[in-house]
């Protein structure tokens, strides 16, 4: 089996510029010559082991970086971008977006902020009344997805937030559980807990000093609001240094971020990193044993899951989403080389939306994108009670997966035949962007292909591609 060629220019470049090292230097410290690093830098010639085993020696890195997936999402971002009717010329190749994704990850990423700056100014004009009245017409990003691709681009592992959640979990008193500590923090900052009956997780009273909880909620939901709080009030000054470096453009981006980053922290605090890592190796990652053991939701569990990217102690690379009734995606992180669709839903052969039809069973599937690369994909309904008969109901879906490659570490994955071609359903990520020819769930043509109608004959689609 051929070799595959490590391509990691701008991951060079990155880590020299972080060291403040001419090339010369850094030459010199990894013991080849000039021309040489200049070319692996412009991606003229693949990383040498040579290079890599100096990297981690002389400079710690963590050479799992070099393949962390940045430039698939990049590569998959700018498709899909690209194929928005906007653009009329033909998509430019593949390969050419490859050589962009990893020679210039800056101007993707200033191209998808441009483009996702289109989108909102077609969005706000599509309602005149609102465009009409108002008066700031500086483009610039969804807040919200501002903060989406900002942990997307982060591995969705926030390392001094994640360690500072571990430490305070570890650092517990003796027979004292998670949310009682909490409890015992915040009344030393003469912060009291109170649980109501109330429509309201959870709202924190700064001039009483009242944290009310939902009496209704589910035992994982409060202790998971009570540690979002706790994030809130006691590692402020962590989250405000971490939102600083990140340089939102929007007062309104910077603060759903900090709600974000508050959540994280709850989520690691409930599940610490070194503690949950190993628990899921033992358990094969199973998620209801993962829930009993660290007093979380499914959801909260396979979240987690998807974050386990510290380096130097990786879990199975997961992609985790969760997804709607109507199949509009509301939660999405990726650390496979599987992307999902930034605008719109997901694939309709994917087995997530099929939870929905079957609740409370984890529903199995292995799936083979155009690519080529094949998954272990997992669903599950979470539906989540309003706490009594006229409260709604809200019903999602979450999926988790990852390379077919580690389905031996699953144990959802037992007595499936992963060898059986057969066995794979083709999926996509969008219909758009997906090169499928006799797809029978097709929504709309790909744009780079070519279509021909003929009016005299129908098949499964009402066009042929080219």
């Amino acid at each position: 089996m051929a070799v595959q060629k490590l391509y990691a220019g701008a991951k060079l470049r990155e880590l020299r510029g972080r060291l403040a090292m001419t090339q010369k230097a850094f030459a010199d410290k990894l013991g080849v010559s000039l021309p040489y690093l200049n070319q692996m830098e412009n991606n003229n010639r693949p990383v040498s082991t040579a290079v890599v085993l100096g990297m981690a020696q002389e400079f710690g890195f963590d050479v799992t970086e070099l393949q962390s997936g940045d430039e698939a999402r990049l590569v998959s971002d700018l498709r899909e971008a690209l194929a928005d009717p906007v653009f009329t010329n033909p998509s430019p190749a593949l390969a050419d977006l490859r050589l962009v994704s990893a020679n210039a990850p800056a101007l993707a990423r200033a191209f998808l902020d441009l483009h996702s700056a289109y989108r909102q100014s077609h969005e706000r004009l599509a309602s005149l009344d609102e465009a009409l009245g108002r008066e700031d017409a500086r483009l610039r990003p969804s807040p919200w997805e501002e903060v989406r691709d900002f942990f997307h681009y982060c591995d969705n592992y926030i390392d001094a937030v994640d360690r500072s959640a571990e430490r305070l979990a570890e650092n517990g008193a003796p027979g004292e559980n998670i949310a009682q500590a909490a409890t015992r923090t915040l009344a030393a900052r003469g912060i009291a807990v109170e649980y109501v009956a109330s429509d309201t997780l959870r709202h924190f009273d700064p001039a009483t000093n009242v944290l009310t909880l939902s009496a209704s909620a589910s035992p994982a939901t409060q202790r998971f609001q009570l540690l979002l709080q706790l994030a809130l009030i006691t590692r402020a000054k962590l989250l405000d240094a971490t939102l600083d470096l990140a340089r939102f453009q929007s007062d309104e981006a910077r603060s759903i971020a900090k709600v974000g980053l508050a959540n994280y922290f709850a989520g690691a605090v409930l599940m610490p990193y070194r503690a949950f890592l190993q628990a899921a190796q033992e358990t094969r990652h199973d998620l209801e044993l993962l829930a009993a053991r660290f007093g979380a939701s499914l959801e909260q569990v396979a979240h987690r899951l998807s974050t386990l990217q510290r380096p130097g102690e990786k879990g199975i690379p997961f992609f985790f989403v969760r997804v709607d009734q109507a199949g509009t995606i509301t939660k999405r992180h990726s650390a496979t080389t599987l992307q999902f669709a930034r605008f719109g839903g997901a694939c309709p052969l994917w087995n997530v939306h099929q939870a929905f039809e079957l609740p409370g069973q984890f529903l199995r599937q292995l799936a083979e994108t155009p690519d080529g690369a094949r998954y272990f994909c997992l669903a599950r309904d979470v539906s989540k009670s309003g706490g009594s008969y006229h409260r709604p109901t809200r019903r999602y879906a979450i999926g988790l997966g990852c390379e077919v490659r580690h389905a031996a570490a699953i144990t959802y994955a037992d007595h499936m035949d992963i060898g059986a071609n057969d066995a794979y359903a083709p999926i996509g990520i969008s219909c758009r962007i997906c090169e499928r020819r006799n797809c029978h769930q097709r929504s709309v043509p790909p744009l780079e292909r070519h279509l021909r109608v003929d009016p005299n004959s129908r098949g499964l689609l009402p066009y042929q591609l080219d």
